[in-house]
């Protein structure tokens, strides 16, 4: 088991980066907001109360004292048939959950769900959790010996036992891991996407792709909708180290239900609210109204961690001269104590707008606003590049790729390059000059589009 200490909880703070001048008649105001939590390690912390506390955590309580858990986790192992080919598949993903679950704190909730055409828990079984103890982990690991492939696929009904499971908790993380290394074919896509919307806000969860037969938009929407990460693993043999990396940081989360709140004046429009490091994730869609100009867009659960959002919205028209709050921005949570004292605010920070008859200043491109908008295409180029390649579209997949390659080299996304020289030739990087390879291991090319939405930081910090 990981040894995780006990120190204090998560502090939020809001930075905004922005050019907020703009020129005569300019309404579209662009803002990087970064959102840094530090200080929760990977423990659990004590709760804040009272309206003028500092950010808080949810209470992590001592289990075996009778206690709420801090978390609470289920991991799902696809064991449809095709898991037995070849049969070392079957016992990495057994071996991977096991490393999983030696990764569990003392006192954390979890299950085991077998995911066939049907979904049936592994451990404990009954309709509940266990808490992990030394006694316990053995426990799973010994019923995860049994466990053997047959079946189909039907991922919708394993996300909704596990809701079930989750909901018999009171821990406030809830998370999921999810492994499958095949197609949806025993549900219908609105199976899964019914179930995707019923779980979505209840839980997040992790997905991962093993070997190369299951499908990256599958995988890549479970996360997405789902709050978590996805990705691929080639060699079921990395899965262990995958596993346990994934539940070491489901362990370090300390806040959940994390909610960006965007309040805007009168007249303002938001035109897109995105999620733009670590990856891409786009919010807009996702807003939940909170009260008069105000909207609520899911972040999920935090630990030591940063991440940028790209806020855009349209002001009405001023004359030169005149400046406006054009958005407030803060990080809540909803009446975390369960008092109905309300949300409770962990951080804020403001976008403005400013209007200028000085050209230099309105034209000036915020260098955090720049780079993310890049980052945005570059997702996004990825994608249409192969989808086309996948259609014989071999000139318009040549022109999306060859400028997902001048991104990557202009923006410093060395990952992403180095992902996709191994599906194009480059010829010249900086004018996105490149030849699509005649043979493309499918390996390369699903891992290229799982990881397309992956970004990276800022180069330049000075802002």
């Amino acid at each position: 088991m990981a040894n995780f200490s006990k120190s204090s909880v998560p502090q939020f703070a809001v930075e905004v980066y922005q050019n907020e001048y703009l020129p005569e008649g300019g309404q579209e105001v662009n803002a990087i907001v970064t959102v840094t939590a530090t200080g929760g390690g990977t423990t659990g912390g004590v709760p804040l109360t009272g309206a003028g506390a500092s950010p808080a955590s949810i209470p992590v309580r001592d289990a075996a004292a009778g206690r709420a858990p801090a978390a609470a986790v289920v991991v799902m192992v696809d064991c449809s048939g095709s898991m037995d080919y070849p049969p070392t598949k079957m016992r990495n993903a057994r071996d991977a959950t096991a490393a999983a679950i030696d990764t569990l704190r003392d006192g954390t909730e979890f299950s085991v769900v077998s995911g066939t055409h049907v979904a049936q828990e592994v451990y404990p079984g009954g309709g509940r959790l266990a808490v992990a103890s030394d006694h316990t982990r053995a426990e799973a690991r010994r019923r995860l010996r049994r466990v053997t492939a047959g079946g189909g696929t039907a991922i919708g009904a394993w996300l909704k036992l596990t809701d079930r499971l989750l909901a018999s908790s009171d821990a406030p993380i809830r998370h999921a891991i999810l492994l499958t290394d095949g197609r949806n074919e025993h549900e219908s896509a609105d199976d899964l996407r019914a179930a995707l919307d019923a779980c979505a806000g209840r839980f997040t969860c992790d997905a991962r792709g093993v070997g190369t037969d299951w499908e990256v938009k599958e995988v890549t929407g479970i996360a997405s909708a789902l709050l978590g990460t996805a990705d691929i693993v080639a060699d079921p043999g990395d899965l262990a180290a995958d596993f346990t990396r994934m539940m070491e940081t489901a362990m370090g989360k300390e806040v959940a239900d994390v909610s960006l709140r965007l309040w805007t004046p009168v007249g303002t429009e938001v035109l897109f609210v995105k999620q733009v490091a670590p990856s891409v994730e786009d919010l807009t869609d996702r807003r939940g109204e909170a009260g008069p100009r105000a909207g609520d867009y899911p972040t999920g659960s935090w630990g030591d961690e940063s991440r940028d959002y790209h806020v855009c919205v349209r002001v009405p028209v001023a004359a030169i001269g005149r400046e406006m709050l054009a958005a407030r921005v803060s990080l809540v949570l909803p009446d975390p104590a369960g008092a109905g004292d309300g949300p409770q605010v962990l951080s804020q920070g403001l976008v403005r707008a400013v209007w200028t008859d000085d050209m230099a200043a309105s034209t000036s491109i915020n260098p955090q606003v720049a780079h993310y908008t890049g980052q945005a295409e570059l997702a996004q180029v990825i994608q249409q590049g192969l989808d086309a390649r996948k259609l014989g579209d071999f000139d318009g997949a040549t022109a999306k790729l060859g400028r997902a390659v001048q991104l990557a080299a202009a923006s410093g996304n060395g990952d992403t390059a180095r992902l996709l020289a191994k599906v194009v030739d480059v010829v010249d990087a900086a004018t996105g000059t490149v030849r699509l390879k005649a043979k493309v291991a499918e390996a390369d090319e699903m891992t290229l589009e799982t990881r397309s939405t992956k970004t990276v930081r800022v180069k330049n910090t000075n802002r």
